[in-house]
């Protein structure tokens, strides 16, 4: 797995050279074989810019608010 960090989905929207950044990123993984996780995707349009630059996976508030391991267990 390879991952994009937060810092530099933050401002994808409005900084070209951290899209620029995101899909080399992405281009490099995936011809390494690995899967490409953006953290820190917050809005749908993160969401969009990243999918459509062909990352794999999502983490972030977007999706799910941090929880408790015991709350996810059920106890």
């Amino acid at each position: 797995q390879l991952k994009i960090d937060q810092s530099f989905v933050r401002d994808l929207n409005a900084d070209p050279e951290g899209q620029v950044i995101a899909e080399t990123i992405i281009y490099l993984g995936h011809n390494f074989g690995m899967q490409v996780i953006a953290e820190g995707v917050e809005t749908e349009a993160q969401y969009q810019l990243l999918a459509h630059l062909g990352c794999d996976a999502f983490q972030g508030y977007l999706f799910a608010k941090p929880a408790a391991a015991e709350s996810l267990l059920g106890r």
